[in-house]
């Protein structure tokens, strides 16, 4: 078969993010044609909820992988964040893209960083990892809820319903909106979330002619960092309702460090842990800095 199709949301970032992986493709394997399969979310089409009250970020894969089952795409391109850390079963993930900068961004029209805004300022963001380290920084700011696309997230911005938002830096500078960004908030100051700025290309598990295609696009080290994050997310039962982060990276070689952190959105307690591991055993330190949180009394907060 020399064709491909790959399922991606409609949104300006998952498109870029789909024809990033579609070129990558083509220059790897001459003759294959790829085609993007462009679909609506239900996670894209609930924007008055926050993501947390209406079933998590797994509502922007569900219709991908349906396009998968019934044979209208072949494998499907996701933020690597917004994926479960359960696959529903015939799935599996085949390649983890180079991770870009995993930050988050500050953006602002008037201030240019955190520690500018003045007391009582509001600031958009509906993710609860974001609300607790703000709250913890900042316990004077309003936290207002933000959803939608990154388009529509600048457009509220600029129209004065916000002082400031936060989003990935990852997402601004993919869309040529690198400019926007007033500051970056970075490790080990300020954890991302779990995976943030790495592509994830999932497929069908069984096929492994399209597995043979898609390795080939494998970074070694951001698979093994966002697998160390992701298996810390998974022993902590994490999902988009609790307010989880994480950054691993490789220190030296052959040694990974990770940094986990668990939040109150309410209170801004945070509970954070770090470890160092093998590189060739990222879920075994993943699980290790989340027992840490849990021997700090992350349990009770999780629940």
């Amino acid at each position: 078969m020399k064709q491909l199709r790959i399922a991606t949301r409609q949104s300006a970032l998952a498109l870029w993010q789909a024809e990033h992986v579609a070129a990558r493709l083509r220059q790897l394997h001459a003759g294959l044609v790829v085609e993007l399969v462009p679909m609506t979310t239900r996670g894209d089409q609930i924007l008055d909820q926050p993501l947390s009250a209406i079933g998590g970020k797994g509502l922007f894969l569900k219709e991908l992988e349906v396009a998968m089952q019934e044979g209208r795409a072949d494998i499907a391109v996701h933020s690597l964040k917004d994926v479960p850390m359960q696959l529903e079963a015939g799935f599996a993930l085949g390649a983890v893209l180079e991770r870009a900068d995993a930050a988050d961004a500050f953006v602002s029209n008037r201030y240019r960083s955190l520690v500018e805004l003045p007391a009582g300022a509001r600031v958009g963001t509906s993710s609860l990892r974001r609300q607790a380290q703000l709250r913890a920084l900042r316990p004077d700011l309003q936290l207002i809820d933000l959803r939608g696309n990154v388009g529509t997230r600048l457009g509220k911005l600029d129209a004065e319903q916000y002082d400031a938002i936060v989003l990935a830096c990852a997402g601004l500078d993919r869309l040529g909106l690198a400019g926007r960004i007033a500051s970056r908030l970075q490790p080990p100051d300020w954890i991302p979330a779990v995976a943030q700025g790495a592509i994830a290309v999932e497929y069908r598990s069984g096929d492994r002619a399209t597995l043979e295609r898609l390795q080939p696009l494998n970074d070694a080290d951001s698979w093994r960092c966002t697998a160390a994050e992701r298996a810390m997310n998974r022993r902590l039962h994490g999902s988009c309702s609790v307010p989880i982060g994480a950054y691993c990276l490789e220190i030296e070689q052959g040694l990974l460090q990770l940094i986990g952190l668990v939040g109150d959105a309410r209170s801004g307690r945070l509970l954070r842990a770090e470890a160092l591991g093998a590189v060739d055993a990222p879920e075994a330190l993943g699980e290790q800095v989340a027992q840490r949180l849990l021997d700090q009394g992350a349990d009770a907060m999780l629940r």
